[in-house]
Parts: C-alpha cells; structure tokens; sequence
C-alpha cells in the first residue's frame, strides 16, 4: 500500500530555510513514508505533548514532523531542532517562543460583560526579541519579495512582526523559520496536494508559485459527481463547509469533460450574488485554472440582465431605493382613490393599503410579485407567498395589485425600473431572441439569495440543464424571500441530484455551534444535526458597551490580542457593522487614534490585500471570512429598523431576515470572535445569548 504525500503551508515554509545541499537527502528520506508511515524504532517516532497523533521522521540533523491516517501523510514541518526526552517518551521543544504564548486574548475575551475603559491604561507587556535575526540574505532564501524587505529588516521583536506592514502570507514564512511552530495549529491548516518531490524541489527554487488546495473525500466527492445529469444538480451545506470551494474545483472538471467531448472553445458562467465575491471567485478560478481560464466568465446575475438589456434597448435607468419610497408613496392616494369593487370590498382594500408599511409593500411587489413571474391578478391572488409572515386574502391581493399598477406608472413617468423588472425583461428579451446567449455550463454559487427570475434567467443561459450546477443554504438568506425551486423552472427538480457535506473547514465547533444556537426559530431550512468540524478554539463573546469611546477601545484591544494570539497581522481582522454610516465612523475613529489601521470598504471596493482592519457591511460580508472577526456598530442606530406602525407580523418578518444576516456575519469569523451590543439594549436580536455557547463573563477560577 502506497499513502499519498500531502502537505501543510507550515512545512513548506520551513523547508525554504534549509540549506539546497541537505533539502535533497530530506526530500527523499520523505519517500519512505509512501510506504510506510508508522513509528519505528529510532527512525520514527510518536512526538508528545500535542493533542493530535504527530511523528517525527529523522534526516540527519534534520527531523521531519508528519502525521498520517488512511491512505495519506500529512507533512507538518521540517527542521534542525534536537530530539528531547523525558523518560523514554519524545516530547514537543518548547524552550523555543511561541507566539501563542504571549497573547492577552483571554483577558480581552473574559472582560466583564459591561465593558468600561480602564482610567489608566494597563502596563503593556514586556517585548520579545526575535529569536533571528532577519537579514537580507535569510529573507531572499525564503522568497520574501524585495519591497517587504525594509519593514522586515526594521523588525527586532515579535511585536514588530506581527505589526509590519507586510502580507500574510510573508508574515507566516518568516514566522514558522525563526519560531517554533504549535503542531496542533499546523494540523488545522489546509492541506495541499505535495505531487512529487521534484515539485517540492522546485518550490525550492522558487520555479514553482504554488500547490493545489487538497480537497476532503466528502467534497472531492461533488467534484465530479453527476457530471452527466439528466438534470440540473444542486449542492447544499452550512456555512463554511465548502460549497464554494466545491463549485470552483467542478468548473475545472466541467472544463476537462468538454474538451473530451470535443468542444474546442468551452463557454462557461460563473455567478454568485455580490461584487465583493465575483472579485474573490475570478482570483480563485485563475489560480486554479490557469490559461483556461479564457473560456470562463465571473458575473453577477444582474450584471447578466443589465448586459442584455443595454445591448437591445440601451441603458436603463434603474430606481434607487429613495426613488422607489418617494414613488410608492406618490402612488399610494392614487391608488386609493380608483379601488375597484363595491363599498365593503374598497373599504377592505383600503385599510390593508393603510395598514401596510411602506417597505412590505414594496417588498410584496418587488421580490413577490415581479420576482417571481406573476404577470396576472388570478395567478396572484391563488400563488403561495413562501416566507411572508402576513396572509393576504384575495380582496387584500386585490388592492396590492392595484396599487403596483399605480407605483409602475409613476415609475414609468420618470423613466425608471426596479431591479426585479430590469430582471423580468431580461428574461423576456432572452426567450425571443434569435441568437439568445447560452453557455455550455452554468454556476450558481450563494443561489439562496438570488430572487426567481435571475434564477430562471440563468437557467435560461444553460441549454443543457445537466450542466446547471447550484450552490446553496437557505439558512443563509439575507435579502430574497423563501421559494419552491419549481417556481424557478419547471425542470429544476434536484430529486436524485442533491448533496449535503457536512464537514465545516471555515469555522470552529464553538462559533459554529453558537451561532446556530442563536440563528434557532429563524432559520429557512432544517439544521443538520450532524455536523461536524474540522477546528476548535475559544468561546465567541458578548460585550455590553455605553458609549462609543468603549466601543473603539474594546474592539481596539480585541484586534491586537486575538491577531497576536493566533500570529496574524491586524489585516486577518475584519469589523462587521449594520451600516455604512456605523461603519465609517469605527474606521474614521480607529485610523485617528493611531492605534489600528482601519479601512471601510463597500462591496465594489473590496480588497482583501490590503493592510489594515477591513470594516465592512454585514450584508457586504456574505460568502467571505476572516480569521478574526468582531460585530459592531449598533450604538449609531435602532436595529434592526421597523417601519413605524408596522404590524407584528411584518415585525417577525423584519426580525427573522435579520437575525439571518448577524447569523451569516457570525460565520465569517474562522477562529475568534466578539460581539459587541449596546448596554440595555431593547434589541431582540442583540439579547438572549445561551451562556452554555457564548462567553458573557469571567469563569469561575
């Protein structure tokens, strides 16, 4: 039996630090774990003093830190450190600093719970020296571009490290060749494809960029499964489980079937619901694809029907949501004034015209009616309405189709559409079309957000329903209301052709786990109770703040202590808010304190390179993650925001969509989190907390 060799980024890291001469005997003593990888006498050894099953392999004066299962060895490290024993047992060196070590985040995450600056600020902690110094020729070995050289050669301790102005990425290497490495965190590090030795080598070099991402038995399984469907397939999961990472590997499969099947030029569609992710995606799908990545496209669905529009009847003016408030309210007396029917039926219309906000019946009309295709009053008045608290009986539906027919004709007066029309017409313009743009394959990443009729007109893209693959998991829904994927398409039926992983790779057990407790009545769909996890890490907290000054001085030391505890740059932070306004006002305030670099980013602007805290919109946030990651904000204004005279059914529903998208914001965070509320708030959502998941104040010592 042969184990495949794979690999973490901690052991290619350290291998850039060892001399070429002795790199080519440790590349082949690493053969003889191919074959067999259980300790053996002095050769390997078990290494003690880690929670997971870690090895060590000797080469000389060099050790190799491995562990295996099944059928693969994971590579974890590669160094010069001497063996040391206690008894007859190998043990972890730990005389050695551990970055880990010296973080405060314990202290930061067990603050009582209503926070308070302290009036004097606490002693800050002795500096540690770098165990190395870092010169010109190490950092060339280790492939460290030359422009991050000067913030590099200027660090003398750990805390310069960690503060340099400098990527991720370059941080990691430097770190895990001067320090020693914790192995439990090395094991929770993705793992990588190795291939061969020579591939190994030649990252050595320098000659090879990169490894592939070493998918998980139970994605790798999607990857190609069902490429030949009859019909269009659809992959679910909880946040964090890989659905994303699943479509972007079976685009590559996808591509390979096509080319088999002799199509020279393939036509493939990418799409997911925000700009922020299309922008992540296309960087994704390029590594991944390399050349190939010429026959593949990275839209939005909207930018789709936008497209087709312009190119048939030129641009649209699409209404902006001041626009629609300041329409609907113009059509409302309008609209009141003609009802049709007798007295008794008026008088009925109009009081549910009254009794309505503003918002709900705009949102009836937009993402009920329009999204979903209902071009008459019969097909309204019968259509079930998936995700609306209010039922509406016929003489109801009358009055609200009444009045979309008054909101559309001062729309039209002014030139203007809504989103959900612009969507609508696009489809019409593609069903009649005599050359209608179609694709060979179609991908729907985050589908749960998109409304029906972008979701038909992608459907309508892909001639070939077989090749029409869909991500998705309602209980991740931000801004489309809840449907039947019939009412998509009539041939949209997953049945026999839907998957569901289970293994969640983004987030750890306890931010998992906390966060479903809190999503509980709320959710769209049934949460899986088998879910299982990949990390495990510290409690996610509440704090309870008065002011804003509190709030910038608690998320201040968050910042700084979670991104020393897990050796990150403040960069790995991200501040998730309700709002643009709350938003600029934390990162306006961070950056002119002069303690964290902050930078608030809307979803165009998105730029996960840069340095610095990034402060984004919980909704902006979909489908993204963060090592560390903190939800603020809420001081600025009520959340979430009720129309006034909202009915209390149009109130649950308000409540529900929200606690969806704090949810969605909980699962970005992948290794710690904060939750910062206002002191006595009223909030729903921001209370009720379960003290068994959440971690509301000081344990008991």
């Amino acid at each position: 039996m042969f184990f495949e060799i794979i690999h973490k980024p901690t052991f290619t890291n350290q291998l850039l630090a060892i001399p070429k001469e002795r790199v080519v005997q440790i590349l082949e003593k690493i053969e003889v774990l191919r074959s067999d990888p259980k300790p053996h006498s002095n050769l390997k050894k078990k290494l003690h003093g880690y929670k997971g099953d870690v090895y060590r392999l000797r080469s000389g004066d060099y050790r190799i830190i491995y562990t295996y299962a099944d059928n693969w060895v994971a590579l974890l490290g590669v160094d010069n450190r001497k063996d040391i024993y206690r008894g007859d047992k190998l043990v972890a060196d730990t005389s050695l600093p551990n970055v880990g070590g010296l973080s405060n985040l314990d202290n930061v995450l067990t603050l009582q719970p209503n926070y308070t600056p302290p009036t004097q600020p606490p002693d800050s902690p002795p500096e540690t020296l770098l165990p190395v110094r870092l010169t010109e020729s190490l950092l060339t070995q280790l492939l460290v571009p030359t422009e991050c050289f000067p913030p590099l050669l200027a660090c003398r301790t750990l805390e310069d490290l960690l503060a340099a102005n400098i990527p991720p990425s370059v941080r990691d290497r430097v770190f895990d060749c001067i320090s020693s490495p914790n192995f439990d965190q090395v094991l929770a590090q993705p793992s990588y494809v190795t291939g061969s030795m020579d591939d190994l080598l030649s990252f050595r070099e320098g000659e090879l960029l990169g490894f592939l991402l070493k998918l998980n038995s139970e994605q790798e399984k999607y990857v190609k499964w069902a490429l030949n469907a009859s019909g269009p397939v659809l992959i679910k999961g909880s946040p964090g489980t890989g659905k994303s990472t699943v479509a972007l590997y079976r685009v590559r499969a996808v591509l390979n079937a096509l080319k088999e099947k002799g199509v020279k030029q393939p036509k493939i569609l990418f799409t997911t619901y925000t700009n922020a992710l299309v922008a992540f995606s296309q960087q994704l799908l390029e590594r991944l694809l390399g050349k190939d990545m010429r026959y593949v496209e990275v839209k939005t669905a909207d930018a789709i029907a936008y497209s087709i529009i312009c190119q048939t009847t030129g641009q649209p003016h699409i209404a902006k949501q001041a626009d629609l408030w300041k329409s609907i309210q113009q059509a409302h007396p309008t609209a009141i004034a003609s009802l049709p029917g007798n007295s008794l039926q008026r008088l009925a219309q109009t009081q549910i015209l009254k009794r309505l906000s503003v918002d709900y019946l705009l949102d009836e009309i937009c993402s009920v009616i329009e999204a979903r295709g209902i071009t008459t009053l019969k097909e309204y008045q019968t259509a079930p309405r998936n995700g609306r608290a209010i039922s509406l009986n016929t003489v109801q539906r009358q009055a609200i189709w009444h009045l979309r027919q008054h909101f559309y004709q001062t729309l039209a007066t002014q030139r203007l559409e809504t989103w959900q029309q612009i969507r609508s017409r696009a489809l019409s313009t593609l069903r009649t079309m005599k050359n209608p743009l179609q694709y060979d394959a179609v991908f729907v990443d985050e589908a749960q957000d998109l409304e029906p009729n972008s979701l038909r007109l992608l459907a309508q893209l892909c001639p070939q329903l077989g090749r029409l693959f869909v991500t998705a998991d309602a209980n991740q829904s931000i801004y489309g209301s809840s449907f039947r994927w019939t009412e998509v398409h009539q041939d949209l039926r997953f049945v026999g052709r839907t998957g569901i992983l289970r293994i969640n790779h983004r987030t750890t057990q306890e931010i998992d786990r906390a966060a479903h407790s809190y999503l509980s009545d709320s959710a769209l769909d049934d949460i899986l109770e088998t879910r299982e996890y990949v990390y495990n890490g510290p409690p996610p907290a509440i704090r309870t703040v008065s002011d804003r000054e509190s709030e910038i001085q608690l998320l201040i030391r968050f910042c700084k202590a979670a991104a020393k505890e897990f050796r990150l740059g403040t960069e790995a932070c991200a501040i998730l808010v309700p709002s643009e306004t709350s938003g600029r006002r934390i990162a306006s305030q961070l950056t002119n304190l002069g303690s964290l670099e902050a930078h608030f980013m809307k979803s165009r602007e998105l730029d996960l390179k840069r340095s610095g805290v990034k402060v984004i919109t919980l909704k902006a946030a979909k489908g993204l993650e963060f090592p560390i990651v903190a939800i603020a904000g809420f001081l600025d204004v009520a959340y979430p925001s009720v129309p006034k005279g909202a009915q209390s059914a149009e109130v649950t529903e308000i409540l529900n969509r929200e606690r969806r998208t704090l949810f969605v914001g909980m699962t970005r965070a992948m290794r710690a989190m904060l939750v910062i509320v206002p002191n006595g708030t009223a909030s729903p959502l921001l209370q009720n907390f379960d003290p068994n998941l959440w971690n509301l104040s000081i344990p008991a010592a």
